[in-house]
């Protein structure tokens, strides 16, 4: 059954040279891969492809999710590589210097890649 197959998420990157340059300085990411027209990528927690098109960013939700046991320290290794965090103010949503807590502690921050790809950030929680 497909379900039991690997999951692999797919962003866009209008610039594929511009993404890969900001992957390996911001993230800390190199390509496990390269294709025409593309860009494997292979994580701890994941693979993901970057593939070039001309609609990179035009997703205004978020695209991947990062899941961090010390939210903390990730939130501040990505600070101190030049990642800005997004500030939402909406209903069921509000972040403090890009940061959102809901009513349990549990938090998350959402940053935007090179191409306007919507990354998250949040705390992992037993289960996840």
């Amino acid at each position: 059954m497909y379900f039991n197959a690997r999951f692999v998420a797919t962003l866009p990157a209008a610039d594929l040279a511009r993404a890969k340059a900001w992957y390996a300085d911001k993230l800390g990411l190199n390509p496990s891969t390269e294709f025409p027209g593309g860009l494997n990528y292979t994580t701890p927690g994941g693979d993901f492809t970057l593939y070039e098109t001309t609609f990179a960013g035009t997703a205004q939700n978020t695209a991947a999710t990062w899941l961090a046991e010390d939210f903390e320290a990730a939130v501040a290794d990505l600070r101190a590589r030049g990642v800005g965090f997004e500030d939402y103010d909406m209903p069921g949503l509000k972040t403090d210097n890009g940061v959102a807590t809901d009513t349990e502690g549990f938090k998350a921050a959402w940053f935007k890649d090179s191409e306007g790809n919507i990354h998250g950030v949040i705390q992992s929680r037993p289960g996840m």
